[in-house]
């Protein structure tokens, strides 16, 4: 049986310096972070609860001591969602077929020569894409799965200005996205093959870090447009599939949006 609650809270258990929480830094401690004890007595339960919630032998604790355990580790208000999310999990999602993109977006994206734009499902597998978002990088486009691009693919640590940042937020929002359902077939795939290929992967999946697909500044190293700076924007589409529509811009008047303009002039004289 997984022990989905307890393997998150031992991670995020061992992030915690005694320091950050007020206890003394020194003497030899034998594991990283808080010790159980200290977490169960800053949160104001007993220690052997605790541990029962840790090795999953009790996975119904209440919203006060959740929200208790999430003070002391600091999590954020995603984070905390995802603690209550965990031990009190949806049912799985159903094997199926591929989302489809909704026609009408699929068209309107097609009609934005200009604007960078694709839509992606919760593994980050592009599914709709438009003819400047290919033109920004050939990934891109449908069939590519953007993880196992930046992950496995030597060449985005040079196209990604930021990769390291990168990584860590496509990790996060991949754990974000996929809730208490990490343990869903393509899910499963995804994750063991990057966590058998990437020493990066498997250093952040341990984490459990949760960072929702929010709004950001990209820096790219386009080899024809040059450095390229673009505002992405991410808007989930109505519907059970969670599909998301990834939106790049310039800002106006930026060496950036002429960069921009000249990569679309390029794609129209194609």
């Amino acid at each position: 049986m997984e022990n989905l609650l307890g393997d998150y809270l031992r991670a995020r258990r061992e992030l915690v310096a005694p320091e950050d929480v007020g206890l003394p830094a020194g003497g030899r401690r034998r594991v990283r972070g808080l010790r159980r004890e200290e977490l169960a007595l800053l949160a104001g339960i007993s220690s052997d609860y605790y541990m029962r919630l840790e090795q999953g032998r009790d996975q119904n604790p209440s919203a006060q001591v959740l929200d208790a355990l999430a003070r002391v580790l600091g999590l954020d208000a995603a984070a905390t969602a995802h603690l209550h999310s965990l031990a009190a999990p949806p049912p799985a999602v159903a094997v199926g077929p591929v989302p489809a993109v909704p026609p009408s977006i699929a068209e309107l994206i097609g009609t934005w020569p200009t604007t960078p734009a694709y839509v992606q499902d919760r593994l980050t597998n592009v599914l709709a894409a438009n003819a400047i978002a290919t033109a920004v990088s050939p990934k891109y486009a449908p069939g590519h799965n953007l993880l196992r691009e930046v992950f496995l693919d030597p060449a985005e640590r040079d196209f990604r200005v930021e990769w390291e940042q990168t990584t860590a937020d496509g990790v996060g929002g991949l754990r974000a996205s996929l809730g208490a359902n990490v343990g869903d077939p393509a899910a499963t795939e995804l994750v063991t093959e990057l966590a058998a290929k990437s020493e990066r992967f498997r250093e952040l999946w341990a984490r459990h870090d949760i960072k929702p697909r929010t709004a950001h500044l990209a820096h790219f190293r386009h080899p024809v447009a040059g450095p390229l700076g673009l505002h992405s924007d991410k808007l989930t589409l109505p519907g059970a599939d969670a599909l998301q529509l990834v939106v790049f811009h310039a800002a106006p008047g930026t060496r950036d949006a002429e960069a921009l303009a000249s990569l679309a002039n390029l794609v129209r004289s194609e």
